[in-house]
């Protein structure tokens, strides 16, 4: 219970601390849909759908989490906070659960604004009817981008080269969260709008499970070191 309370405590921080400078999120949504209008022209059509239309809502997704990944932990490492919390008789675990989700919460966040920017930029069938099913492969993969993030900033927490590190290291970790969030969005996003295959948002949910369960064994230690 005392490490749910000072994860809590780190989140509310960064919560309050982002709705006051108001950085990460805008900067996060114009690369995003920057990201977007460049897929657009580069499919030359009007209007995409199935795995055009999967492909176009997860790369800005990607892209949008490395820049947010990339500044997990920039508000300690420039004030000196996570020395003092190191030496703070607070699990160090817990300041990495706070960032995982936090970073999960700015993606959601972001997803308010993307998705129907995708509705209106890229797809060709509505959105309206597959929402709820789009809405729950996000999520999934929200929460997989944010498990993944959250243990390679910590990986590379005090180094020079973070930069370097993050996307050299997300992406490839990634790979099958991205790989089953494509096959399952692909059908839903099809003209007919075919049903979701839940065999591939299964797959999200025991990936984003086994990172979990990984960072909560190695989480103190990347933090630590």
């Amino acid at each position: 219970m005392r490490g749910l309370r000072i994860t809590w405590a780190v989140l509310r921080k960064d919560l309050l601390l982002e709705r006051r400078s108001f950085e990460l999120l805008p900067a996060m949504a114009l690369l995003a849909i920057g990201t977007m209008v460049v897929l657009k022209f580069s499919f030359d059509q009007d209007e995409i759908s199935g795995s055009l239309a999967a492909g176009g809502l997860i790369v800005p997704l990607l892209f949008a989490a490395l820049l947010g990944i990339s500044r997990l932990f920039a508000g300690e490492e420039r004030d000196a906070g996570i020395h003092q919390f190191l030496l703070s008789p607070a699990p160090p675990g817990a300041i990495l659960a706070a960032k995982v989700a936090g970073l999960a919460l700015v993606l959601a966040a972001l997803e308010v604004v993307l998705v129907p920017a995708f509705g209106l930029l890229l797809l060709g069938p509505s959105l309206f009817p597959v929402l709820p099913q789009v809405v729950l492969v996000l999520i999934l993969l929200d929460l997989t981008l944010a498990t993944v993030g959250g243990l390679v900033a910590g990986m590379a927490l005090g180094t020079r080269s973070r930069e370097l590190i993050v996307p050299i290291m997300v992406v490839p970790l990634t790979i099958p969260a991205l790989i089953a969030a494509q096959k399952a969005l692909a059908p839903v996003l099809a003209p007919g709008a075919d049903p979701l295959v839940w065999r591939w948002p299964a797959v999200l949910a025991i990936y984003a499970v086994v990172l979990a369960l990984v960072g909560s064994v190695v989480g103190e230690y990347l933090v630590e070191d």
